[in-house]
């Protein structure tokens, strides 16, 4: 009697090969459009913020933030106070950082006196856990005036050279790769320089040039306008 051989013949094995290929190129293909929707998101944060003060400005003739009469506009909204600081409310200026954490800051109100108003969504009570805003990656995302020509008080990436603009928006956490993209997409492609720039998260002044940066660490993106 003949013996049987057992295996694969070289047809079975092409089409194994085929499914693989396939397999692999799907999962490589759909990591590829969540990295796209992730950029498009971040992006879409830096666009739309502007719109907030914009629509703000039209209806109450006040900047969101900087509104000292902010509960007369919108019900259930809290003034403007910048306790220490009185004369820095209502004279057009966002003061505080664009990441700050303290509920009395300008630029912490902002969120509030913009969602009452119906221009964005989220919670409105200061202390909600959930009120700071994230972006598509979970990083804070928040805006201040950047005022003092020069000297830019209230931003955070300052170096190596000033941001140019009346606002900057500025956002945690977005990886390298994405932060690249993002330059490419609004400003010159470079992240030491322009509208927009990159900085380390540990160093967070000092924006770094575009070679330097590593896709897969973590960087603040600010966008000045």
């Amino acid at each position: 009697m003949k013996s049987q051989q057992s295996g694969f013949t070289l047809v079975e094995i092409a089409i194994v090969l085929v499914i693989i290929g396939l397999l692999l190129g799907g999962i490589l293909k759909g990591q590829e459009l969540i990295n796209s929707a992730k950029v498009k998101n971040l992006a879409n944060d830096f666009r739309v913020i502007p719109t907030y003060i914009y629509g703000y400005q039209d209806k109450f003739k006040s900047l969101p933030g900087d509104d000292s009469a902010a509960a007369t506009h919108i019900n259930g909204a809290t003034n403007a106070t910048t306790p220490g600081a009185p004369n820095t409310v209502g004279n057009g200026v966002i003061a505080g950082s664009p990441l700050s954490a303290t509920q009395t800051d300008e630029s912490y109100l902002f969120w509030q006196h913009v969602r009452l108003a119906n221009l964005a969504a989220g919670p409105t009570a200061a202390a909600d856990p959930d009120y700071r805003p994230k972006n598509a990656v979970g990083g804070f995302i928040g805006i201040a005036s950047l005022v003092n020509a020069g000297g830019l008080a209230n931003a955070v990436i300052t170096a190596p050279t000033a941001m140019n603009g009346t606002y900057q928006i500025c956002s945690e956490a977005v990886l390298g790769k994405f932060a690249k993209q993002l330059d490419v997409q609004m400003d010159d492609g470079n992240t030491q320089t322009g509208s927009m720039r990159s900085s380390l998260m540990t160093a967070q002044a000092t924006a770094i040039a575009t070679n330097a940066i590593d896709d897969a660490t973590p960087y603040l993106v600010c966008y000045s306008f």
